[in-house]
């Protein structure tokens, strides 16, 4: 007898795990998994980041299609396949198209069964570049914390712009109940993504209530294309954000990788000069 969904993610969730029961997860999609695409750059990443290489072991990539599945298998020990009836995930999937949207929602809607199986977790986008453990910088007393487009300065600001590409989640009964309220708000306000939705709520009585704390990250450490500091010091993410187009990203991705190995290969006192050469491909946002 087949094991059913639930059965195959447990098992993948437990063998992923960190001692705390945190994961690191990520999704794909066949336009993404292809060979040189986004995936490859960003297990790349990994494996050439500062103190990155061993987190491969706890990272779970959540596959959308059967193409990406396959792919999955054949370069990481990790994978799970997560299907949607009657709905095709595989081709390029620009932002706020109508499959873009359907699988924004698909994922907060698996992240809170993750949660409710009792696992915490880093959720990141594949086209996020990790150099350096992103873990001692997150803050030991937030539930929910989240990378930005823009970050204020203040971490508990509710003003700064979320991006959900890059979150921490502590599970709890109350991050369950958050991820259920955060999906269900979607047919509230239909034809919004995600994080507009998560705009909308995070002012919400019902999350005080639930005692759930948000945290925003600072873009000097979790930095991305719309907002990062300039220098590779401190940065621990990049993410090709505020970029349309699966090439451009690719493109702007492998420039990061060269950025950071520059970076390593100068001397420990001249590397603080060095800048990011990004973007180049993707437009700034004005």
């Amino acid at each position: 007898m087949q094991d059913s969904e639930d059965a195959r993610l447990e098992r993948v969730l437990k063998a992923a795990a960190m001692a705390n029961n945190t994961v690191i997860l990520t999704t794909l999609n066949s336009a993404w998994s292809e060979p040189g695409s986004v995936v490859d750059v960003f297990l790349e990443s990994f494996r050439i980041g500062e103190n990155t290489r061993e987190l491969l072991d706890h990272l779970v990539m959540v596959s959308l299609d059967l193409a990406a599945h396959r792919r999955c298998k054949q370069i990481h020990p990790h994978c799970f396949a997560l299907t949607t009836d009657g709905v095709d995930f595989s081709g390029q999937k620009n932002f706020m198209t109508d499959g873009y949207l359907k699988m924004m929602w698909r994922r907060i809607d698996f992240l809170s069964l993750v949660l409710d199986k009792g696992y915490s977790f880093i959720f990141t986008d594949t086209d996020i570049v990790w150099f350096r453990n992103p873990l001692p910088h997150l803050y030991p007393d937030g539930d929910f914390q989240i990378a930005c487009d823009h970050f204020t300065g203040d971490p508990d600001d509710l003003r700064n712009s979320p991006n959900g590409g890059f979150t921490y989640v502590r599970s709890s009964a109350a991050t369950v109940e958050f991820y259920r309220f955060w999906y269900a708000a979607r047919e509230k306000h239909p034809g919004l993504h995600d994080q507009d939705v998560l705009n909308r709520i995070k002012r919400d009585p019902f999350i005080s209530h639930l005692g759930v704390r948000i945290r925003f990250l600072s873009t000097d450490i979790f930095g991305g294309l719309c907002e990062h500091s300039r220098k590779l010091t401190g940065v621990c993410t990049m993410h090709a954000n505020c970029c349309i187009g699966l090439r451009r990203k690719i493109d702007d991705l492998g420039l990061m990788l060269q950025d950071w190995r520059r970076f390593m290969a100068t001397p420990s006192k001249d590397k603080h000069s060095v800048t990011w050469s990004v973007p180049r491909n993707c437009s700034m946002r004005v």
